[in-house]
């Protein structure tokens, strides 16, 4: 089975990495990093280099195509030629599937309309704008859609669909092997877990870039509705 996942500039790299982790641990898999070229991806933060191993123009069919978010996903949203091959890979896919704000350039390019999906809590209301039912729930399915919020729910996520994929037994060996057991060393880490004070501080420190993100949702919301 081929798994296509996207790169771009300024992506989340835990967004990529932690599935590819997982997925990369069974041999039924071939994983495909893709992107306009072949030159170094960078992410934000960090600035951590991936290389591609294919293009957009050169990728075969996705039997699960995968989208990782990132700040360099708003771009995305209103960029014709990664919407069109996400648009085109769709068509074949058995899985259509994303972690954080990776689901509102699958939803920009239509490929959400009408199906529950979750995201980030910073950007999670933007779903709605494209049709798209929001479900603040850390692994969303359904039907052949299957996409995880915030960034380290990725490995959450590949396990759930590596067990739907490969059956369950697989799935807990490689939890095991990556000992994917989590002991965060503070309370919280999810807004409805945390000081109601710490998630208002985070919320104002992104509340500028928030607000490019929410304009260009909109925007790509409405081209979407124009070209339906």
């Amino acid at each position: 089975m081929n798994v296509v996942m996207l790169l771009y500039p300024r992506l989340t790299q835990l967004d990529l990495t932690g599935p590819f982790e997982i997925f990369a641990r069974f041999s039924e898999l071939t994983i495909h990093l893709v992107w306009k070229d072949l030159e170094p991806v960078a992410s934000d933060p960090g600035g951590l280099r991936i290389l591609p191993t294919t293009t957009l123009s050169d990728c075969p069919q996705a039997d699960i195509l995968f989208v990782p978010g990132g700040p360099g996903q708003a771009a995305l949203m209103e960029d014709p030629e990664v919407l069109g091959f996400l648009r085109r890979q769709a068509e074949g896919a058995s899985y259509v599937t994303s972690v954080c704000t990776g689901s509102l350039v699958l939803a920009a390019a239509g490929l959400l309309t009408g199906y529950r999906a979750t995201c980030h809590w910073a950007s999670f209301n933007q779903l709605a704008y494209f049709g798209v039912i929001p479900v603040a729930e850390r692994v969303v399915i359904d039907r052949n859609r299957v996409t995880g919020a915030g960034v380290t729910s990725g490995i959450d996520f590949a396990l759930t669909l590596a067990a739907r994929l490969l059956g369950e037994d697989r799935a807990r060996g490689a939890q095991l092997a990556v000992e994917y057991d989590p002991k965060p060393p503070f309370e919280g880490g999810s807004i409805d877990s945390s000081d109601p004070a710490l998630v208002a501080s985070l919320r104002e420190a992104v509340a500028d870039f928030q607000k490019k993100r929410e304009d260009i949702a909109r925007r790509a919301a409405a081209a979407l509705q124009a070209h339906s």
